[in-house]
C-alpha cells in the first residue's frame, strides 16, 4: 500500500524530477505542498498529479511556466464551478459565483 504523502527526495524520485524544480513550482505558486512541524514539504497524491501535470505541459506540450500557470488557474476556475452547476444553478447567489468564475477565467485569457 503506497503511503499518502510523499518527502520532497520520494516525490522528486517517483516523477523523475530534481528536488530544486519541485521547490521552483512552489515558489512560483505552481504547488503548494504542507509541510511537517520541522518545516518539511509533504505531497499528497494530488499534488504528485498535478506534477505530473505540469511536467507534460513543460516537457511535452512545449509550454512555458507562466503559461502552465495561466492554464492551471484557469482549471481550478472550472473545478470551483462544476459544484455550483451541478447543485445550485437555479440558485441566484449560485448564478452571480458561477458569472464571476466566468469572469475570472475570460480575464485570465484576456477575453
Amino acid at each position: 500500500m503506497e503511503p499518502d504523502l510523499y518527502f520532497i527526495s520520494t516525490a522528486a524520485r517517483l516523477l523523475h524530477m530534481h528536488p530544486q524544480t519541485l521547490r521552483k513550482y512552489e515558489r512560483l505558486g505552481l504547488i503548494r505542498p504542507s509541510r511537517t512541524v520541522g518545516s518539511m514539504r509533504l505531497y499528497s497524491r494530488d499534488e504528485l498529479d498535478r506534477l505530473r501535470l505540469i511536467k507534460h505541459l513543460v516537457d511535452e506540450a512545449g509550454i512555458n511556466l507562466a503559461g502552465v500557470e495561466r492554464l492551471l488557474s484557469i482549471a481550478d476556475s472550472v473545478q470551483r464551478m462544476r459544484p455550483l452547476l451541478n447543485q445550485h444553478a437555479r440558485r441566484p447567489d449560485a448564478r452571480r459565483r458561477i458569472a464571476l468564475e466566468l469572469k475570472r477565467i475570460s480575464e485570465m485569457i484576456e477575453l
